[in-house]
């Protein structure tokens, strides 16, 4: 399946959207406490983002440690390929594969879009980036306009289908 099929499928059922909402926001122990939010969450597309914190700073107090990225774009990418499945809360995800390019250090807020390249039988494949907002001071929300990508990568993903 990729992404003219992926287009085809009817849309997600709100009880799935929902779900997937709860269990990143609330319910999954390391997501909630980095504050992830689900933004989008479509066939074959889905936006997280982590809100800037002290906590999650380097050293330096001023640039997110990049592990909280590659979380982003891990999370992002598998959540992405379980839109694909005919009934999303069927089943399960498991990476295979991550690979993440950092492109320049996070200093404000995160944002992570993932859409899948492909989502076969038994394994799916996701691009994904993340953007910051532009500058050190501004780590509020910004539009896109004001963002920088912070992190481009692609993952594979075993599909565990039911």
């Amino acid at each position: 399946m990729d992404r003219t099929d992926i287009a085809e499928m009817d849309p997600l059922p709100d009880a799935a959207t929902e779900y997937v909402e709860r269990k990143l926001e609330d319910e999954h122990g390391y997501l909630s406490w980095l504050n992830t939010s689900v933004e989008t969450i479509d066939r074959g597309r889905v936006v997280l983002s982590i809100p800037f914190d002290d906590k999650l700073t380097n050293a330096d107090g001023r640039t997110i440690h990049g592990g909280v990225a590659a979380t982003l774009i891990d999370t992002a990418g598998g959540v992405a390929q379980r839109t694909t499945f005919e009934e999303p809360l069927d089943g399960g995800v498991a990476t295979v594969n991550l690979d993440a390019n950092y492109l320049r250090p996070a200093t404000g807020d995160l944002r992570a879009e993932a859409e899948v390249v492909r989502a076969g039988g038994s394994i799916g494949v996701s691009e994904m980036t993340v953007t910051t907002a532009r500058g050190g001071e501004d780590r509020g929300d910004a539009g896109d306009a004001d963002r920088s990508e912070v992190v481009v990568g692609q993952g594979s993903f075993r599909l565990f289908r039911e």
